[in-house]
């Protein structure tokens, strides 16, 4: 089902997906540079199968609105790194913030509490959610783009996990190891590394690894358990 956030001016839409009792913790699902497309969805239905009331919100609402993309030919990838090259982070995580408040007051809500979840572009996210938003715990697989935000460490105010693929092609091996510099001894970050490439979860895609998916999923779902219920 699809759902409206109201912003200042505007409203933006959100794909929503319950559990078999319709209540639970919600989850709010972010975005890789596809948009809310069929492996978003898919995920967001997984949630909900495990217990969870699950978001994932139309981060790209301001550039173009419901963006779709579902395949991984050089068209769909020129598309994506184009809205990508569009990108407003700050406003993204304005809409994050208005996405966990939502959240957090919807009636399905049965413990007030919100996390994040994203991956690539989201997993990004969700590392600047645990500093700039009010979500409850959060989650980011293979993020890209976290390494220029780690002056703001200090700042992290709710749990956090990372999951890194080691054979990440868009994230070097360089990158990888100043983020274990930066983060592992952090008390609110626990960061978990797996012999993978970009995107080892996407169900589908070329790089999905079951094995080490369901490793991370079930790393997530007690974490998500453990903070959320």
């Amino acid at each position: 089902m699809e759902i409206k956030i109201e912003t200042e001016n505007e409203s933006f839409s959100c794909y929503k997906a319950l559990p078999e009792n319709g209540k639970g913790p919600v989850i709010v699902c972010l975005q890789e540079i596809f948009g809310v497309n069929l492996w978003m969805r898919n995920i967001a239905d997984k949630m909900s199968s495990l217990g969870f009331v699950a978001i994932v919100p139309d981060l790209f609402w301001r550039i173009e609105p419901n963006v779709q993309i579902n395949g991984e030919s050089e068209e769909d990838f020129a598309k994506a790194f184009d809205l990508y090259g569009k990108f407003n982070t700050d406003l993204a995580l304005s809409d994050i913030e208005k996405t966990v408040q939502t959240a957090k007051n919807l009636s399905e809500n049965d413990t007030g509490k919100v996390g994040t979840m994203g991956f690539c572009l989201g997993g990004f996210l969700s590392y600047l959610s645990s500093i700039h938003t009010s979500a409850d715990a959060n989650v980011g697989y293979y993020g890209v783009g976290i390494e220029n935000k780690l002056n703001e460490k200090s700042n992290i105010k709710s749990n956090l996990i990372l999951h890194i693929a080691t054979e990440d092609q868009f994230v070097p091996l360089d990158i990888q190891e100043t983020i274990h510099k930066e983060l592992d001894d952090h008390p609110r970050v626990s960061i978990y590394d797996y012999k993978a490439d970009h995107a080892f979860s996407r169900i589908g895609g070329e790089s999905y690894v079951e094995e080490i998916a369901k490793e991370a999923e079930e790393r997530t779902i007690n974490f998500f358990n453990k903070f959320l219920r």
